[in-house]
């Protein structure tokens, strides 16, 4: 008898040409224990189909919140009681409430190396470099991307702080500033971690666009898919408004707020130091909110949140989240 890979052997007990009398008498002998059994697997089967359906069906939205009190300091110690999420500006249940998280982070560090930042360079490297070894804790894991008129991955995800920091050191100058694209390929990077980690993308650039394929809803939509934190530091060679191209750091803008991040602009590079330290201090006193979205959305839509927070605080999070299809 051929057999064939992956298929029981009960798949090839229909060919009765094979089976003699005596065959027959016991297949019938058997045939009411086995149909029993077959009856008792199926319906375990679909038991354990039904339980998987509802795991896959009934989706718990994460969202990670950032509260600031009135000197723009985080506010730690707040209770569940002061937060209120909505959906569509329908109430939601809170049913996850994490003070101080302690999900570990994948962080997409990108660093701008167009020829506008050359003069800086050298500082926000070894700032970048001081940032990792202050932010890496034992489960957390860092990417470090250069870009230019293209986007170039210089080291994968770990927590290897010398890595990390020699990869930093490694960033070569290049044409071109394909910002959109840093922020979409970034994103997908992000995407990739498993769904229990933070996703955090911090930019260090002069927030020109000259060269990316992606455009800036495509990069918009790629943060909020992979529920990243987009925080980006603007180094701006020219310092007014008058005689720079201010579209980049707008758009920026809008993508930070979206997803919950935030936007800095030092006066000057060694003032880098002191924006990483607020932006670590910040991702560990974050709060993790989570609730399951009632009614429930329809698949593949983008739908609106809002957290307030009862008191005098600011709290930034992502405004919305894709309701993606259903697993089979």
């Amino acid at each position: 008898m051929r057999r064939h890979p992956g298929r029981q052997l009960l798949l090839h007990i229909s060919r009765t040409e094979c089976i003699g009398p005596a065959g027959l008498v016991l297949l019938c002998l058997m045939a009411g224990p086995f149909s029993r059994f077959l009856s008792n697997s199926q319906a375990q089967n679909r038991a354990n189909d039904q339980r998987s359906s509802i795991r896959v069906d009934v989706n718990l939205v994460s969202v990670i919140a950032s509260v600031l009190d009135q000197n723009n300091r985080p506010a730690p110690d707040l209770q569940r009681d002061q937060f209120e999420i909505y959906e569509e500006s329908q109430p939601q249940k809170i049913e996850v409430f994490e003070p101080e998280t302690r999900q570990p982070l994948d962080l997409a560090l990108m660093i701008d190396c167009s020829l506008s930042e050359i003069k800086e360079l050298q500082f926000e490297t070894e700032a970048a470099a001081r940032f990792i070894g202050q932010v890496v804790r034992p489960e957390d894991r860092v990417g470090i991307f250069e870009f230019a008129d293209t986007v170039t991955q210089l080291a994968s995800f770990s927590g290897n702080v010398a890595q990390l920091q020699a990869a930093v050191r490694r960033v070569i100058p290049g044409d071109g500033t394909a910002l959109y694209d840093a922020v979409y390929l970034g994103s997908d990077a992000l995407a990739k971690a498993p769904p229990d980690r933070r996703k955090v993308l911090i930019l260090i650039t002069d927030a020109g666009e000259t060269t990316s394929r992606a455009d800036f809803e495509t990069a918009r939509r790629a943060a909020l898919r992979a529920e990243a934190l987009l925080y980006t530091i603007v180094i701006r060679p020219v310092k007014s408004e008058n005689g720079r191209n201010t579209a980049g750091e707008h758009a920026l803008e809008t993508i930070a707020d979206s997803t919950g991040g935030a936007m800095y602009y030092p006066d000057e590079a060694s003032q880098l130091d002191a924006i990483f330290d607020r932006i670590n201090r910040e991702l560990r006193t974050q709060y993790r909110l989570g609730y399951y979205p009632q009614p429930r959305p329809p698949q593949g839509t983008y739908r609106s949140i809002e957290v307030r927070v009862r008191g005098n605080y600011k709290v930034r999070y992502r405004k919305s989240y894709y309701s993606g299809g259903l697993a089979n």
